[in-house]
């Protein structure tokens, strides 16, 4: 007998949704008070290193294709931006907007060919070709090779509000990155996330039921590779440079690490694991320690200990399950 008959309505479950909202909610209030405590620059970093891992997240973590080419996205953007930017002189959110075309064009054309594999291959070819995009930056003449885009201005948002100032940048970064997530949340919550879950967790069975698979795959493709360029846009207006750093095979890997870290498939765990990891290397920086040895080691902890990643590991814990039954209460 089904719910309308009876009169009752049998409530949806959304396990761990609560613990989320707490979570943002709090994360929120936190980093509109972070700048006055710590250095903004370094709090704009991790929100564009946060934004970038969540935005791989969605294609991992939600549709289980794996990426190594991502560089391409994020580092693309921050040439596309600078170089609208300072050549043509284009307003920074104009800017940011060429910087997201030109990622989800990339997005498009990379996952166009990587979809039409499974498993190694895909993440081979998206590793191929992204290299193939470094060396067009390192030899295109827009990129200035090497020595990269420099002395990016930040400009005048909407006219008026002068980026030069840090707490107006932050800011903008900060609200940038708010919709951003907001953007993935809408998404993963949708009919077309629902979809995208079905075919990470059986292929086969969303291909019976009658989806399209492939421009499933292609749409989150592309919508993952505009939000990396989303954040690759911001971080060269934040350090007013774009370098061949961005697009490397190793910026690639980094953000694999951020995500794995954090905890694949939940909506916070990345931007955690973005902060740690931009922790660690902004603090070992001046250390005789290698930053790399010291973030393999700690890699290899959270893989051995935290199987789920850190956010993974509260949400399956006793503690977690404890805080989702007083939020939903």
């Amino acid at each position: 007998m089904n719910s309308q008959a009876t009169g009752t309505i049998t409530p949806t479950k959304r396990p761990l949704l609560r613990l989320e909202t707490v979570l943002i909610l709090i994360g929120i209030l936190a980093l509109a008070l972070a700048p006055f405590y710590f250095y903004p620059i370094f709090l704009m970093k991790v929100l564009c290193f946060a934004l970038f891992a969540c935005a791989f997240n969605l294609l991992l973590g939600y549709t289980g294709i794996l990426s190594f080419g991502h560089a391409a996205f994020f580092g693309g953007s921050a040439y596309f931006t600078a170089h609208a930017v300072k050549e043509w002189g284009l307003p920074p959110e104009l800017g940011i907007l060429v910087g997201v075309a030109g990622a989800a064009f990339l997005g498009l054309v990379i996952g166009f060919l990587a979809i039409r594999r499974q498993g190694i291959y895909s993440t081979m070819i998206t590793l191929a070709l992204s290299q193939m995009f470094f060396f067009f930056c390192l030899q295109a003449g827009f990129t200035h090779g090497e020595d990269g885009i420099q002395g990016i201005p930040r400009g005048h948002l909407f006219g008026f509000i002068d980026l030069e100032e840090p707490l107006y940048m932050y800011f903008f970064v900060l609200s940038v990155f708010l919709a951003g997530m907001f953007v993935i949340w809408r998404v993963i919550h949708s009919p077309f996330g629902m979809i995208l879950r079905s075919i990470r967790e059986n292929e086969n069975r969303a291909i019976s039921l009658g989806y399209t698979v492939s421009r499933y795959k292609l749409g989150a493709f592309v919508m993952s590779a505009a939000l990396a360029g989303l954040a690759g846009g911001l971080k060269a207006l934040v350090f007013q440079f774009a370098t061949l750093t961005d697009v490397s095979w190793q910026m690639s890997g980094e953000v694999v690490l951020m995500t794995l870290l954090g905890g694949i498939g939940t909506l916070v765990g990345p931007i955690f694991g973005a902060a740690l990891v931009t922790t660690l290397g902004n603090y070992f920086a001046t250390s005789e320690l290698p930053v790399t040895l010291v973030t393999g080691i700690i890699f290899m902890v959270c893989v051995l200990v935290f199987r789920r990643g850190m956010i993974g590991e509260l949400y399956a814990s006793r503690l977690g399950k404890k805080l989702e039954r007083r939020a939903e209460d």
